[in-house]
């Protein structure tokens, strides 16, 4: 599970890769490529072998892209990357651009490009995407090739092999629903939406869709596989035939067929004559081109997978709130261990990250981290997608605020929780800010609302007390959470730009709001929550839906101030805290029972 505090990639990758890559860009009659972060399958994280933008750039960053073109390259990187991206392609073998503006289409409306040959893998870019980046270069004059072979993976000679890790069924006792029944609700959409089969190509879809799991992402238990869904509720799924054996093949019954993954393009050729429902935000350029050259009849719709596998049924309900109690249990030893051991002065960044797994493995049942920790201390914490590495890695000093946002992976459910402790005495500040975040937190937390309202309009409630005092923070509020699945997970968003899919019962969103002082420190509090029925409100005639909390580890009483807090927030934070410590107690030892008992007191005692 331990993860590499070592960042791969860096300032020593670019310079052997530039050459190589410029030289079988030349072969090809290539004045330019486009190089994204993604891969064929549109993950957030990518097995070694598909992580192009990393090899020819040395950035490892989770959302990127880059030009590199003959004499000149650009990496296009947003805020969160500023400093990695500098310290891992440097000038001046790079030139550095925001994202998402000008970004790396618009950008090169800016250029000099009249008569150039520029070239993309069209199985890494969606189909939006490629028809800007179409549209960008006839504006500019220069010529797009869609290319059958990309230049990197010519040229990347120690390239690492594909993963091919075993496929396991996910039991009907973990998913609450058999793939057959899933596969007939997606049909019953097929068919209302006047298709004939639908192509999936997120791996997450199906895994939930087929229940089975697999190992070839980091931090999601994801088999890289495509699939052809019909509207009889058969379906054919791609994969490398060694992740296949008997006892899968038997899982997934005589209505799938298992086929070798490098047949998918003659699958989709396939689907000639018939109405294919196929996502443009998750399927690739190359997908839509082999279907239209096929001659099937696309209709761009979301994923038919997206949104049931969002409404989580009452067993996985079930699952990822024992996950979450015995999760709590881990952070809350951890939390011990950042009051006591931690509050020395000599303990590290990544001391704490490795500490935090040491709790999370005692557990004894966890698969993998969810993601890699964000263990931020002093002005590393006012960076909100921070990594710690063997260069940047800080000691959690006396006097400054520690951060840690974590997660880990369960049979039964995926985690993410942050907490923001004091190192010794906090100071008034850091104690105003804590408790302004604390209060957009218990807002959301709070919050009733009707059907058919989405996280957008519920966004306001975690930022209004800091934009009463002047402040914002410019991440989203919440994201969607799967179970034992992508910690980060649509089609809901808590967050300012417009999300159009309305919060229904079921769905698992997380509760983040923070506070960022730039060169001082980061506050970050992060719950997961799971949308329910609300109580019946008295005096009204409209049902409600709201929030019931997953996650149970103390906040930090030292960094909150009372004197802010309303008494409706003082009560939900006492109700938590009671929440608590009911629930972890009984999974600690004595000594930290009297601890937990302490940091739960409510906040009048």
């Amino acid at each position: 599970m331990r993860q590499d505090f070592d960042v791969k990639g860096g300032p020593n990758v670019a310079p052997a890769s530039l050459p190589k890559l410029r030289a079988a860009m030349c072969d090809l009659g290539l004045d330019g490529l486009y190089v994204p972060h993604e891969d064929e399958y549109q993950n957030e994280y990518l097995p070694d072998a598909n992580e192009r933008l990393a090899w020819a750039t040395g950035f490892t960053g989770s959302a990127g892209a880059s030009w590199i073109f003959k004499d000149r390259a650009v990496l296009f990187i947003d805020g969160r990357y500023t400093l990695q991206g500098t310290d891992q392609a440097p000038a001046p073998l790079f030139e550095h651009v925001a994202m998402p503006d000008p970004g790396p289409f618009a950008w090169l409306e800016t250029q000099a490009l009249d008569g150039m040959v520029l070239g993309f893998d069209p199985k890494l870019v969606a189909p939006n995407a490629a028809k800007q980046l179409s549209d960008a270069c006839q504006r500019t004059g220069a010529r797009l090739v869609a290319l059958d072979r990309n230049p990197i993976d010519i040229a990347w000679a120690d390239r690492p092999s594909l993963p091919s890790a075993k496929i396991v069924a996910h039991p009907i006792e973990r998913s609450g629903k058999a793939s057959a029944e899933k596969r007939a609700d997606i049909a019953e959409t097929l068919r209302a939406r006047g298709a004939g089969a639908a192509v999936l190509t997120a791996p997450a879809s199906i895994a939930w869709l087929f229940n089975i799991r697999g190992g070839d992402v980091a931090r999601s238990p994801l088999p890289l596989s495509q699939a052809i869904v019909r509207a009889n509720g058969s379906a054919d799924l791609y994969v490398d035939p060694r992740k296949v054996d008997d006892a899968l093949r038997a899982h997934l019954g005589n209505g799938v067929s298992v086929v070798d993954e490098a047949a998918f393009a003659d699958g989709l050729a396939g689907l000639s004559n018939k109405t294919v429902s196929v996502d443009p935000d998750t399927a690739s350029a190359w997908v839509f081109n082999t279907l239209e050259q096929g001659g099937a009849d696309l209709l761009r719709a979301p994923d038919p997978v997206l949104l049931p596998k969002a409404c989580k049924n009452e067993v996985e309900l079930a699952g990822t709130r024992a996950a979450h109690l015995r999760d709590g249990v881990a952070v809350t030893r951890f939390l011990h261990w950042l009051d006591t051991e931690a509050q020395s002065g000599t303990i590290t960044e990544i001391d704490a990250a490795l500490a935090l797994e040491r709790f999370r493995d005692a557990i004894g049942d966890v698969i993998d981290l969810s993601f890699d920790t964000i263990s931020g201390a002093g002005p590393n914490g006012a960076l909100p997608h921070y990594r710690v590495s063997s260069a940047s890695n800080r000691v959690l000093a006396d006097g400054s605020l520690y951060l840690v946002d974590s997660g880990a992976q369960y049979l039964d459910g995926t985690t993410d929780v942050t907490r923001t402790v004091p190192i010794g005495t906090p100071t008034p500040d850091m104690r105003r800010h804590y408790t302004l975040v604390l209060k957009g937190h218990i807002a959301l937390s709070s919050a009733r609302f009707p059907q058919g309202t989405t996280g957008t309009h519920l966004d306001t409630l975690a930022r209004h007390a800091l934009w009463q005092s002047g402040y914002d923070y410019d991440h989203g509020t919440g994201h969607g959470v799967g179970v034992y699945l992508g910690v980060h997970e649509g089609p809901q968003r808590i967050a300012k730009p417009w999300n159009s899919v309305a919060l229904q019962p079921g769905m698992i969103v997380s509760n983040e709001p923070g506070y960022y002082r730039e060169g001082a420190y980061g506050i970050r509090i992060e719950n997961l929550e799971v949308v329910t029925p609300a109580e019946a409100i008295e005096g009204g005639d409209r049902p409600m839906l709201g929030f019931a909390t997953l996650t149970f580890a103390p906040l930090s009483r030292a960094l909150i101030e009372p004197s802010l807090l309303t008494q409706h927030e003082v009560s939900w934070v006492d109700a938590y805290h009671a929440a608590v410590l009911e629930k972890i107690s009984p999974g600690l030892e004595p000594a930290l029972q009297v601890w937990l008992e302490a940091a739960c007191r409510p906040l009048a005692s």
